[in-house]
């Protein structure tokens, strides 16, 4: 059972690892969440972000036009910005603590989260042209 559970565990990452190298959005649930982006504790609202590179958090969920419209321009700029950012997608309904915890009234709403400094939560719908602009100002200043 242990070399199963193993072998699993080493695929997911895998996967994980490939989704991000061709430069596709990665599922965050709260466990990874919390490996990845900041290990929150309830009460506790001091920002540390884990990761060694800039990312942008999608708040989305799968009813949501606007969120469905999001998603090719998502995958856009992961592809073009891939190895310099991460782009990383919570869905809403089913990771409730997450979008509670982060104040979520309204999708999509993008998290962009430089390597220092304080994340900038910017909400509605936008194009690969205006994320490509944001990531510039918001994570790679240029």
């Amino acid at each position: 059972m242990k070399k199963v559970f193993l072998s699993l565990a080493v695929l997911c990452v895998a996967f994980a690892l490939s989704a991000q190298e061709q430069g596709s959005p990665i599922s965050l649930t709260q466990e990874t969440f919390k490996q990845k982006v900041m290990n929150y504790k309830p009460g506790n609202n001091e920002w540390n972000y884990l990761g060694d590179k800039p990312c942008i958090i999608d708040f989305w969920a799968s009813w949501c036009g606007p969120c469905r419209m999001l998603a090719p321009h998502k995958e856009l700029v992961a592809k073009k910005f891939a190895g310099q950012i991460y782009v990383y997608k919570v869905d809403t309904q089913r990771e409730n603590e997450l979008a509670a915890l982060f104040q979520i009234t309204s999708i999509p709403s993008l998290l962009f989260v430089p390597m220092s400094g304080t994340p900038i939560m910017l909400r509605g719908y936008r194009d690969a042209s205006q994320l490509e602009m944001e990531i510039n100002k918001y994570l790679l200043q240029k």
